[in-house]
């Protein structure tokens, strides 16, 4: 964690003590939650060393409590609003009313997404413009050729973009691991079949540092300790 140096702020104090973003410790601070030497604070206020900071957050509503979650989605799910008879991820997993996946795997894709209730994290993570990177496991209907793996990292042209460069790495005759720092809806599905191939399986393995790893189909993990907090110091929330 980043040093604390006194004086400081009372929404970095309670942002560097992890109760809470900047923005989220003003807004506790004005609902008078929150308490100087047993005193409401006031925005701008500021701490020393040896004052007692507390925060009443008994009423649930005052200040969330973010839970992270890995999910491994299996093949024939859909990650939002399913229809005629199909099943989504709240069908198959238990979570709060308030979790939901952090964008989306098409129904005949699997592996790793996120959940969360958290929804500072969702456009932080899925805007092209951060370069967040998401890994993909491949197998496509044919022998990979190297005219498919130089086009594949250099971008290929679609309908209406070109996609950007990616890390490509063939790991058998049929199978291929793609990172990308974009997810355009079906994006690794029309690359291949631009350059003539169709993909058989396509499982992604890791968002930024948020890994499956042995993670059974249709199973979910809690994301905590240093892996949550390199992934919110990663996405800016730290501060």
């Amino acid at each position: 964690m980043e040093e604390l140096i006194y004086p400081i702020r009372i929404n970095r104090y309670l942002a560097l003590n992890k109760y809470c973003s900047r923005r989220e410790a003003d807004a506790l601070i004005e609902k008078g939650v929150v308490l100087v030497n047993g005193k409401k604070a006031k925005i701008g206020d500021k701490i020393n060393e040896d004052d007692k900071v507390t925060v009443n957050a008994k009423d649930a509503s005052v200040m969330k409590k973010y839970v992270y979650f890995a999910f491994n989605k299996p093949r024939g799910i859909v990650t939002n609003s399913p229809k005629d008879g199909q099943k989504s991820i709240k069908d198959i997993t238990y979570s709060a009313d308030d979790v939901f996946p952090v964008g989306r795997l098409d129904k005949n894709s699997r592996g790793l997404i996120v959940l969360t209730n958290d929804g500072r994290i969702n456009d932080k993570m899925l805007n092209p413009e951060y370069n967040h990177e998401k890994e993909y496991v491949v197998e496509v209907n044919k022998p990979i050729t190297n005219i498919f793996l130089k086009v594949m990292r250099q971008g290929v042209q679609l309908e209406d973009f070109k996609t950007k460069p990616a890390i490509v790495e063939q790991k058998d005759e049929i199978t291929f691991h793609i990172t990308l720092t974009e997810g355009k809806k079906h994006q690794i599905r029309r690359m291949c079949t631009n350059l003539g191939w169709e993909v058989v399986d396509l499982k992604r393995i890791r968002v930024m540092n948020i890994k499956m790893g042995t993670l059974g189909s249709g199973q979910q993990r809690k994301i905590q300790g240093a892996e949550l907090e390199e992934l919110l110091v990663s996405l800016g929330l730290n501060k």
